[in-house]
């Protein structure tokens, strides 16, 4: 099994949804988080100040698939999740040792 974690624009959220419940994967964990690539940031004027804003908002998908699924995971999120522009985001892919459903504690894949 890999678990993926992408971090993307929120506004590419739904698309990304939209394409992976295409593709057949329904279980992903959501998280609204604040950070910054190579671009760190960028500078506005608020009420006539001028400031730098370093940490801009992005959203965490965190995904755990078969390890046969994974490559075609991947190029629908990278599919979904690309605008062009600098800043579209980072994915990471983790080996997952187990996974256990704690309702019936079903192991493995069967637990995704």
């Amino acid at each position: 099994m890999k678990k993926i974690e992408a971090i993307i624009q929120p506004f590419k959220l739904d698309e990304v949804k939209e394409a992976m419940k295409a593709i057949g994967i329904d279980g992903m964990t959501i998280t609204d988080v604040r950070g910054h690539g190579r671009q760190k940031g960028h500078r506005e004027v608020y009420r006539g100040q001028e400031y730098n804003v370093d940490l801009l908002p992005k959203v965490k998908l965190e995904l755990v698939v078969p390890e046969a699924r994974y490559e075609e995971v991947l190029k629908t999120l990278t599919a979904a999740a690309r605008s062009g522009k600098i800043g579209d985001g980072k994915i990471f892919v983790f080996d997952v040792a187990e996974a256990i459903r704690i309702r019936n504690d079903d192991r493995g894949e069967t637990a995704l």
